[in-house]
């Protein structure tokens, strides 16, 4: 191989090795984003129990309020019962006033079990508020932490930045430009080796996709510094140094 495409295979370690840092950076950044969508959620989910609550209580009260009101309704027809005349009407009054105890108690009921889906919300409030504030403690460790580690990995880009920018140097605009190109597709892996395969005669194979390459392919790449790529996956590809 010529000049150009072994200053591509050296490029390739540094690409992998800027890939590699800017990932970590991104694992940094991205633990910081995890914590805070997991406080968020737990807010959420607060404020939710809350809103229920709130509105429990609206119904509850609703409840107490028409239970006041059938109490009034339950003294009215006591008084009424009181003051019957005849047994035909005392008998009337004293149904409809046990009807209307009879529902005063199911109101009573429901009030009574209002109040305890309060206290268990109010209590899974509590609980929820408690896990909030430990995440919270938890996220500003790991934001530290993150902040620290972010400025080491963000030198070591720019370190292996410089690196990169020096190895292109050496590099036409063409084949670069293909370079790039081929590795924004295989995130960074832009060259493949071609793999001579095994117990065949002149029977090669692409490093990346595991297709077949031509034998041709192989001459050119030994006899010329041309560009080939491979016709299934359209990696750039290169030699061995076993076949170099």
């Amino acid at each position: 191989m010529g000049p150009v495409l072994s200053a591509l295979i050296k490029l390739q370690s540094v690409e992998n090795q800027l890939r590699a840092a800017k990932a970590k950076l991104a694992r940094c950044r991205r633990n910081v984003i995890i914590q805070e969508n997991q406080v968020r959620s737990l807010q959420n989910a607060y404020e939710a129990k809350k809103e229920e609550i709130q509105l429990t209580r609206v119904q509850s009260d609703r409840l107490e309020l028409e239970l006041k009101t059938r109490d009034e309704e339950i003294a009215k027809l006591r008084a009424h019962l009181n003051a019957a005349k005849t047994n035909k009407e005392y008998a009337a009054v004293l149904t409809q006033l046990n009807t209307t105890k009879a529902d005063n108690s199911k109101y009573e009921t429901q009030i009574l079990d209002l109040m305890k889906d309060v206290e268990a919300d109010e209590a899974e409030c509590a609980n929820l508020q408690g896990q909030i504030d430990e995440k919270k403690q938890a996220l500003e460790q790991i934001r530290k932490e993150a902040e620290v580690a972010a400025s080491k990995y963000e030198a070591e880009i720019a370190e292996i930045q410089i690196e990169w920018d020096k190895k292109t140097q050496d590099i036409p605009a063409e084949p670069l430009r293909v370079f790039n190109r081929v590795a924004e597709t295989y995130d960074g892996e832009a060259l493949a080796v071609i793999e001579k395969q095994d117990g065949k005669v002149e029977a090669y194979s692409c490093g990346g996709c595991f297709m077949g390459i031509t034998t041709e392919s192989v001459n050119l790449l030994l006899t010329k510094d041309d560009i080939i790529r491979c016709p299934s996956c359209t990696r750039i590809l290169v030699l061995s140094e076993s076949n170099s």
